[in-house]
């Protein structure tokens, strides 16, 4: 599988844009505490999403007829890539700007377009993902929640779980059954944008072990959606979803979690003067794996210009990308532990604690390890 990925540069006019998004990152996050700064893609700031907004930063690749910047995928690479080595706080927007618009770009009626598209790039629209469902989990194959046409739209029940911001944002887009029943497990599956202050809706979030509330459950009681409500084909929802997931696991988003403790760690190490053989040998295990994953990111998002469909490949980067986001804590920990004489500074404590009880969920979100490497599997003709 990896030889279908080549190695590719990030254009001169795209890198060109770090210089600007640095500056302002500085700007608006550098006064900010590294452990408030690790929750960076699951930090909720509207106002900051506002802000890069303002400056055209949202809605990247998105056509200017929509109210997008028209730039294209490399683009935003570089700017995913400031964004979560610097700890900004993007998860209000991140998922409407990642996913959501690029797939009603792709699958929705001009009517969606014309709605959706502007005000995803002005902020004024946050989107979270309906998929994973009570005793279904990463199976998503077996999910129950049913939209029922009807003579006016379509008449929604059911439940999802694990849904990021859900409680935080404006729509859903959910995988729902349309037809048949969990045994007919692809067919039948459509995707609908569920606006969440229906009646009908409730939202439940769950509180983690970081103190934090990233995701919640979501109920659907005869909620009632209009016609237009339906994304794409009927029953071409599995198809969507695979294309949609591309983008959520082609981005660097899979690489950068733990960047913030990474960059405090090594700022610490270089103000008390730490260069032991274990610390050296320990960074160095950490950046030539970096260095690795980002290429092979890059070269997927080559594929996204190509306008090919890299969904295979993502799935092995965004398996890849996690062990080594659930490595860095314990690398790092392990590091500090082993001189308990050398004073750690509290604001390095605090990220590292807040890492360790965040980093299981990291080969969780997006798709279990356990399901992306059976997906893997399938795509080398082993199962």
């Amino acid at each position: 599988m990896i030889d279908t990925l080549e190695l590719s540069d990030i254009p001169a006019e795209d890198e060109a844009l770090r210089a600007e998004i640095r500056i302002f990152l500085n700007d608006t996050i550098g006064h900010l505490d590294p452990d408030v700064r690790a929750r960076s893609w699951m930090g909720f700031d509207a106002d900051f999403s506002r802000r890069l907004a303002e400056r055209g930063w949202l809605g990247l690749t998105l056509p200017t007829q929509y109210g997008g910047a028209g730039n294209g995928p490399f683009a935003r690479f570089v700017l995913s890539e400031e964004l979560l080595a610097a700890g900004a706080p993007v998860s209000a927007h991140w998922i409407a700007d990642r996913q959501s618009g690029p797939l009603i770009l792709k699958y929705g009626t001009e009517a969606q377009k014309q709605f959706y598209l502007p005000r995803i790039s002005n902020a004024e629209a946050f989107f979270c993902i309906g998929m994973s469902e009570p005793d279904s989990g990463s199976d998503l194959a077996s999910i129950r929640t049913r939209a029922t046409r009807t003579e006016h739209g379509w008449t929604l029940n059911g439940s999802k779980i694990w849904t990021t911001n859900a409680q935080h944002s404006h729509y859903m887009i959910a995988l729902v059954r349309t037809s048949g029943d969990t045994a007919d497990r692809y067919k039948g599956l459509s995707q609908i944008i569920i606006d969440l202050k229906l009646p009908g809706v409730t939202v439940r979030p769950i509180k983690d072990m970081a103190g934090d509330a990233h995701f919640s459950e979501v109920f659907f009681d005869n909620v009632q959606c209009p016609a237009d409500a339906l994304i794409g084909t009927e029953g071409d929802g599995w198809a969507q979803v695979n294309a949609e997931l591309a983008f959520e696991r082609s981005g660097p988003e899979r690489l950068y979690s733990s960047m913030v403790l990474l960059e405090s760690w090594l700022l610490h190490c270089r103000h008390v003067g730490i260069s032991d053989a274990h610390t050296v040998a320990a960074l160095g295990a950490i950046v030539s794996w970096l260095a690795v994953l980002r290429s092979m990111s890059i070269s997927l998002t080559a594929k996204l210009v190509r306008g090919e469909n890299p969904a295979l490949e993502a799935t092995l980067v965004k398996d890849l990308g996690t062990e080594i986001e659930q490595a860095i804590p314990r690398i790092i920990g392990d590091v500090l532990g082993a001189s308990p004489e050398t004073p750690i500074p509290a604001s390095l404590r605090r990220t590292l604690v807040y890492l360790e009880q965040l980093a299981p969920s990291f080969s969780l979100r997006g798709g279990t390890r356990e399901i992306l490497r059976g997906i893997i599997a399938r795509g080398l003709g082993l199962r």
